[in-house]
């Protein structure tokens, strides 16, 4: 095939972008665009399906007046996950789809474990039973909202939503549809007992294929809204966290990525199957193998929320606001003055698996300062990262370093503080749109300049722009703080239920 260029769309909670990378990774050029969300009721979180496309449209538009699309060989795509739709016979959306933050499955998640048991939804779809997965509101849509679910013809993921609309086809990647919770994961193939149990049967799904396959091309209707050329292949991607670790090159002995983004995902590689709760287990964006994630739903969200919600500040208006946070959390010391935070706002995935769990700031006095809360924040976030992972090596394979991407990781100071933490080296990679990059990677192998998947990740994820190593002295510190703060969920989950039973006893 020609083409000197490939496409990675990452199509996130917040914004599509369409990024052109040339043969080494590099960002040739790129377009945007905004995907508003709807909260339309407590913990229920949507999309409009024509917002998912028409945020595509638009990137690839802007994108296309930038490039010469005669040059692009293949695209791919990195998708929110675990966000689905309902479509008729005709293709047509039957509702907004609904969100990996929405919860209102609690119940359903209940009712799946009893009737199949926590330890075999675990061990098939390779994640522990938690609110997030499409599997339990496909129950919960079936169950409460009938006459929508029997006219329903395809349930479809965001990588399969776009894929038919650029391609007519509903095809998409294994590594996408796997976080929806309905795959066997040691089979890269639907689960009939998962299916069974969601109310739907294989033909409502989208055909699969495995990262670095051509799914289909860009139609005539398609390329004439987006730009694009009729006929340019489009290829599977993936998951944007599975495709992060791709863009991060997790391919690399003793590598993990860390995606200090709205959410603090980290993800390390392996060629074997593996379930742990410690972990979810998500098919890599590679012909084969496994990413071991952990996830804290709170990264970047939690400092925006503590900004402007806590401190009252708009970062919009005192665009400085985040150095002056910064310089204020450097000058405390480490444990910000006996202050512990627990970064739960939004609930815990790995390793308790408690969606009713809350953030704490434990130690407060009026002796502290908004430097030592700030510090508290960032602390939070890399002492249960480095928690986490020293689960995940011990479960699986060595974890040397971090390769750090994301908003996040543009921080010297977060950055360091979770070297000293992990008492492991943090690598700073040089682009912060890994996702969209592990996409691209996808799309070059797919359009035949690499091999493999592995060989298009080495050749293209370029070199860390900076690496920041442990201190003895401050590593040494964090360990004792790390002890510390490990023991602090399990003493206070109990208390937690109790508080969240009393809360919801108000509204009956």
């Amino acid at each position: 095939m020609r083409g000197d260029l490939v496409i990675g769309i990452d199509s996130s909670t917040t914004a599509t972008k369409a990024i052109a990378f040339d043969r080494q990774g590099r960002i040739v050029a790129e377009g945007r665009a905004p995907i508003p969300l709807s909260n339309p009721h407590p913990g229920w979180f949507e999309q409009e399906v024509s917002d998912w496309t028409g945020a595509l449209t638009k990137a690839l538009k802007q994108l296309s007046k930038k490039i010469d699309t005669k040059r692009v060989a293949g695209l791919a795509i990195s998708n929110q996950r675990e966000s689905f739709a309902q479509f008729d016979s005709k293709g047509k959306a039957l509702r907004p789809g609904t969100l990996w933050l929405d919860e209102r499955a609690q119940k359903e998640v209940k009712d799946i474990v009893a009737e199949l048991g926590a330890e075999a939804v675990h061990n098939i779809s390779g994640k522990p039973a938690d609110v997030t997965p499409c599997l339990y509101r496909c129950r919960w849509l079936s169950t409460h909202m009938p006459k929508l679910w029997a006219k329903t013809a395809k349930t479809a993921e965001v990588h399969g939503v776009l894929t038919h609309f650029l391609t007519g086809q509903w095809a998409t990647s294994t590594a996408s549809a796997d976080p929806m919770g309905l795959l066997d994961v040691g089979a890269y193939d639907w689960s009939d007992v998962l299916l069974k149990a969601a109310r739907l049967t294989r033909e409502q799904l989208p055909r699969l294929h495995r990262p670095g396959e051509i799914m289909g091309e860009v139609t005539a209707e398609a390329a004439k809204l987006t730009g694009l050329k009729p006929g340019t292949p489009v290829i599977a991607g993936g998951g944007d966290g599975q495709c992060a670790g791709t863009g991060a090159n997790t391919f690399l002995e003793g590598r993990a990525y860390v995606n200090l983004g709205t959410a603090a995902v980290s993800g390390s590689y392996g060629k074997h199957y593996a379930a742990n709760r410690a972990f979810r287990t998500m098919m890599a964006v590679g012909e084969e193998g496994f990413s071991f994630e952990t996830a804290i739903r709170t990264g970047t969200f939690l400092v925006n929320w503590m900004v402007e919600r806590l401190f009252n500040i708009s970062p919009g208006k005192d665009p400085g606001i985040f150095k002056a946070l910064e310089a204020e959390a450097k000058a405390s010391p480490i444990g910000a003055h006996g202050l512990v935070l627990v970064p739960y706002w939004s609930g815990v995935m790995t390793p308790y698996w408690d969606s009713a769990a809350r953030g704490v700031i434990a130690g407060l006095s009026g002796n502290h300062s908004r430097g030592d809360v700030y510090r508290a924040l960032l602390e939070g976030v890399a002492l249960e990262q480095a928690m986490m992972t020293n689960q995940v090596a011990d479960a699986t394979t060595p974890i040397t370093h971090f390769a750090a991407v994301g908003g996040g990781s543009r921080s010297d100071l977060w950055c360091q503080i979770l070297a000293d933490a992990s008492a492991r080296d943090v690598k700073r990679l040089e682009t912060a749109e890994a996702s969209a990059l592990g996409a691209a990677m996808a799309a070059a192998k797919g359009a035949g300049w690499y091999k493999s998947v592995p060989q298009a990740s080495a050749a293209m994820s370029g070199k860390p722009s900076k690496t920041f190593r442990p201190r003895k002295k401050d590593s040494s510190r964090y360990q004792d703080l790390l002890g510390i703060y490990s023991e602090l969920w399990p003493k206070l989950s109990d208390w937690n239920q109790k508080l969240v039973d009393f809360s919801r006893s108000a509204h009956k």
